[in-house]
């Protein structure tokens, strides 16, 4: 009785639906085609600017949204997406458009955002947009037959998409996630289940050497007993001998949050190392790396031009995570000082530094802000200060912090366009001008967009 009552309510849902031929009038900032009905903005996903379509339309108490059904009228931009998954996943929000349209579109978002500030570079694109991700993040989920799938969740849900193959991901990784989930059955060994709290391998990550070959493979688990571990380990290896380490991540938390406080080495040893820059870098489990190490290398030397660094500057890098940009830019400077929150980043970067021979960097755990007010305090002098901040952008206070240090420059990496045309709203009411402007895409097929900018005193 009550799977027909079930039945009956999503009929006349399906009833109540509209369905409407529209004109696509723009695009969002998360690259939807924007259309209007009864004179209000509606964002639907895979639709161009310029495209009419069949769409239907659901209204909900206080909003509507719309899907497409049928496209009647393609825009030059439209290509069919190379990936069977497009459009379930949700990695990915622009693999319906042209390569060249999806840089056109971010350039677009730049200059809304930040061209009151000065003219907009070109944006800096990739060569080859594909198999670039170097960290892969997997579920372990059942099927709906019961067989064990891996993927990435749904956008907006916690049901996993089964995905074999990623066109933006390292393949490797992808064949050594089908082989796990194979041995899993071999081994009798349960996938988590969020609901049930039930089940052993609840994710595996792969963290791949670009330049290095290097592959670290790490298994999520809700228990630190892991039956037949060595004879499993060894299957493995067999399969993919190409693997330089292993890391048992143990999360018996019942949270969505990925990893465990506790690690253990099963095998190698528990780190990889790649070069970016002419640097070589030990990358952990936990530490912080670019996930596009090709598009990394030209926006940390346009970060670096941008600077037009002297020999006897002094540098400060916040938020220098494992010390990539102090690293990378230390050659060309008198001293870099390296300030970082995450003690395990800082010991990192301390690792780092005495595996280049790299003597003039200094790394400290601590605030950045707070560390500038104390540099300020004692009248020391920086010359640039390089940020990085997260996605959600620096904060007042630490951008009062570089007011009060005085740098003669900034220069500021955003992967947020938004929290970054925030941020400059300030620096530039306290003393500071935008001198110049340069996105680049390291993120392909997504709607994510990087920003390098050179901020000078007036």
């Amino acid at each position: 009785m009550k799977k027909n009552k079930k039945k009956k309510k999503n009929r006349k849902k399906r009833k109540s639906n509209k369905k409407l031929k529209v004109d696509c009038i723009s695009t969002d900032r998360q690259g939807k085609g924007i259309i209007k009905i009864n004179k209000k903005k509606v964002s639907v996903p895979n639709l161009i600017e310029g495209e009419k379509a069949l769409v239907e339309v659901r209204k909900k108490r206080n909003y509507t949204t719309a899907r497409v059904k049928n496209i009647e009228k393609k825009s030059k931009d439209r290509i069919v997406p190379k990936c069977p998954h497009f459009h379930q996943c949700g990695g990915c929000h622009l693999q319906h458009m042209k390569y060249e349209a999806q840089a056109k579109f971010k350039e677009k978002i730049v200059k809304e955002l930040l061209g009151k500030y000065g003219k907009i570079n070109e944006i800096i694109t990739m060569d080859k947009p594909y198999d670039y991700r170097n960290k892969i993040h997997s579920t372990l989920s059942r099927g709906k037959g019961g067989e064990i799938v891996s993927g990435i969740y749904q956008q907006y849900s916690h049901k996993v998409v089964a995905i074999d193959r990623c066109i933006i991901q390292d393949p490797r990784a992808d064949r050594i996630i089908k082989s796990i989930r194979k041995l899993m059955k071999s081994f009798k060994l349960r996938p988590y289940d969020e609901d049930s709290k039930k089940g052993f391998l609840r994710h595996i990550l792969v963290k791949t050497g670009y330049l290095s070959g290097e592959i670290m493979v790490a298994l999520v688990v809700s228990s630190k007993i892991f039956p037949s571990k060595k004879k499993f380990i060894k299957a493995l290896l067999k399969k993919h001998p190409e693997i330089t380490t292993i890391v048992m991540n143990i999360n018996n938390r019942k949270t969505s949050v990925v990893l465990g406080k506790v690690e253990k080495v099963l095998y190698g040893k528990g780190f990889i190392e790649d070069t970016l820059c002419g640097c070589i870098f030990q990358i952990s489990l936990k530490s912080f790396y670019q996930v596009n190490p090709v598009q990394t290398e030209k926006l940390y030397n346009k970060a670096i031009d941008m600077a037009k660094l002297d020999t006897n500057d002094v540098v400060l890098d916040a938020y220098c995570g494992i010390g990539t940009i102090s690293l990378i830019l230390s050659d060309k400077v008198k001293k870099v000082i390296g300030v970082e929150l995450n003690q395990d980043a800082v010991k990192d970067a301390i690792k780092n530094a005495k595996r280049n021979k790299i003597k003039n960097v200094r790394f400290y755990q601590s605030d950045a802000g707070k560390f500038m007010v104390r540099m300020a305090n004692r009248k020391e002098q920086v010359d640039t200060v390089f940020m990085d901040p997260p996605r959600s952008g620096s904060t007042e206070k630490f951008l009062h912090s570089i007011v009060k240090l005085n740098p003669k420059k900034v220069i500021y990496i955003s992967c947020n366009p938004v929290t970054q045309e925030r941020d400059l709203k300030y620096l530039t009411k306290h003393g500071y001008k935008v001198k110049e402007i340069q996105p680049v895409d390291m993120f392909p097929h997504t709607y994510h967009v990087e920003t390098v900018v050179l901020i000078e005193k007036k």
